[in-house]
C-alpha cells in the first residue's frame, strides 16, 4: 500500500492505538509493523485469530504478556558457551513464568470443548517449571544470590560473617577504651571494604594501623588498626572466593538453560505473537468492532460504519455500498455534511480489515480485497 494513502486515511493512528493495547515491548514492536495484506488466506487467518482472542477475553478476561522479554541475545550467548549474568537469567525466568500463566489461560475449560486457531500456540508453550524454580532458588533479586545456591557459598558467607563479628569485637574494645581519648566518634565504619575507626587527626600516631581515608575537613582519619588487618585480609580473600563461587553458580544455571535454547526461543516467538493477537482483540472490543467478511469481487458493504478516530458519542454511523450493482459512488452535500468522513471511513475500514483488524461496523459487513487503496482528500 502506498504510504501517502495510509497517512491521509490516518492508518498510522490506528497502529498507535493498537500498540497501546499490547502489554510487552516485543508485542508493541510487532504492532508497529502492522500493514495491510494482499493475500486472502493470510488476511482471513489474522481475522480468525482476532475473533478467537475476542472470544477468549469475553470468556476469561484479559491476559498479560508484560514479562515477555527479548532473550534472543542471551540464547545466542548460550549457544556460544557463554555464561549469562544475573539480569539475563532473571529475564529468562520471567519469560518462562509468564509463558506458564499464558498456557494456563489458554487451557480449555472442558476436554470436549473444540479447539480454535489459537489452541496450538497455547499448547506449544513450554514454561520449563523446573528450570525456572532452580533459577529462583539460586537468585533472589538483581543484587542478591541466595545463600542456598550452593553449600560452598553458604559456608563462605558464614565465614565472612564470623570474621566480621570478630573484627567488630576487637574494634569495639578499642572504642570502649579510647573513645574519649582520640576517637572522633564511637562507631565502626568501612573504607574501601576495610573496617576502620574514626581517629582525630592530631592523634593519628596513637593508633597503629593503616590510614584509608580522611574527612573533607581533614579533622578525622579513618584508620584500620593493626590488630584487625589480618581479619580484614581474611574477609577480602573470602569475598574473592564468594565472587568466584557466584560465577560458578551462574555458569551452572546457564549450562542448564543451554539444553532448552530452542524451546525458549519458541516460547518468546509465541508470546510475542500472542501479545500482538490479543492487542488486536482488545482494540476490537474497545471499538465495539466486528469481523468483516473479505471478498475478492470488489464489493464493499459497510453497515452502520463508524470512523474509529471520532468520539463514540459524536460519530454518525453510515451505510456504504459499492461494487455489487454499481462500481462508482459520488457523494454530494453541503459543507460539514460528512462527505470527507464517509470517504475516510470507507478507506480506513478497508485498510483495517486487510490488516487483520476488526472494524467498527455492524456484523456481516463486507470489504473487498484491494492491492492498492488511493486517497486524494483536501483542497488544492
Amino acid at each position: 500500500m502506498n504510504e501517502k494513502a495510509l497517512h491521509t486515511l490516518e492508518y498510522d493512528k490506528i497502529v498507535s492505538l493498537l500498540e497501546a493495547r499490547a502489554t510487552s515491548a516485543p508485542g508493541k514492536a510487532l504492532c508497529r509493523e502492522l500493514a495491510p495484506l494482499t493475500d486472502l488466506f493470510e488476511i482471513n487467518t489474522m481475522q480468525e485469530e482476532t475473533a478467537c482472542a475476542v472470544g477468549r477475553i469475553f470468556a476469561k478476561g484479559s491476559v498479560s504478556f508484560g514479562n515477555t522479554y527479548d532473550v534472543s541475545a542471551s540464547m545466542l550467548r548460550l549457544e556460544l558457551g557463554s555464561a549469562l549474568g544475573i539480569h539475563e537469567l532473571l529475564m529468562v525466568a520471567k519469560l518462562l513464568e509468564n509463558a506458564g500463566l499464558v498456557r494456563a489461560y489458554g487451557r480449555k475449560e472442558r476436554e470436549d470443548a473444540p479447539d480454535d486457531i489459537l489452541t496450538p500456540s497455547f499448547n506449544a508453550l513450554e514454561p520449563l517449571p523446573q528450570a525456572t524454580a532452580e533459577i529462583r532458588r539460586c537468585i533472589l533479586s538483581e543484587e542478591e544470590i541466595s545463600d542456598n545456591a550452593s553449600s560452598k557459598l553458604r559456608q563462605i558467607r558464614k565465614n565472612i560473617k564470623s570474621a566480621g563479628e570478630r573484627i567488630h569485637t576487637e574494634l569495639n574494645k578499642i572504642i570502649s577504651t579510647h573513645a574519649k581519648d582520640y576517637l572522633q566518634d564511637s562507631l565502626v565504619t568501612t573504607r574501601d571494604g576495610r573496617y576502620c575507626i574514626p581517629v582525630k587527626s592530631e592523634y593519628k600516631n596513637s593508633v597503629a594501623g593503616i590510614v584509608h581515608d580522611m574527612s573533607s575537613s581533614g579533622s578525622t582519619l579513618f584508620i584500620e588498626p593493626a590488630s584487625v588487618v589480618r581479619l580484614n585480609n581474611e574477609i577480602r580473600e573470602l569475598e574473592i572466593e564468594e565472587q568466584k563461587e557466584i560465577e560458578v553458580i551462574l555458569a551452572n544455571l546457564s549450562e542448564m538453560l543451554s539444553a532448552y535454547v530452542g524451546l525458549i526461543r519458541n516460547d518468546y516467538a509465541l508470546m510475542r505473537r500472542l501479545d500482538f493477537i490479543f492487542a488486536r482483540a482488545s482494540l476490537a472490543i474497545s471499538m465495539n468492532a466486528s469481523r468483516p467478511l473479505i471478498n475478492s469481487d470488489g464489493i464493499i458493504d459497510l453497515r452502520k460504519a463508524r470512523h474509529p478516530l471520532i468520539d463514540k458519542k459524536k460519530v454518525v454511523a453510515t451505510d456504504i455500498r459499492l461494487g455489487e450493482t454499481f462500481d462508482l459512488l459520488i457523494i454530494t452535500g453541503p459543507n460539514t455534511g460528512g462527505k470527507t468522513v464517509t470517504l475516510k471511513t470507507t478507506g480506513l475500514l478497508v485498510l483495517m480489515g486487510l490488516s487483520g483488524l476488526h472494524i467498527p461496523a455492524a456484523d456481516r459487513s463486507r470489504i473487498a480485497l484491494f492491492r492498492e487503496v488511493y486517497a486524494d482528500i483536501g483542497y488544492r
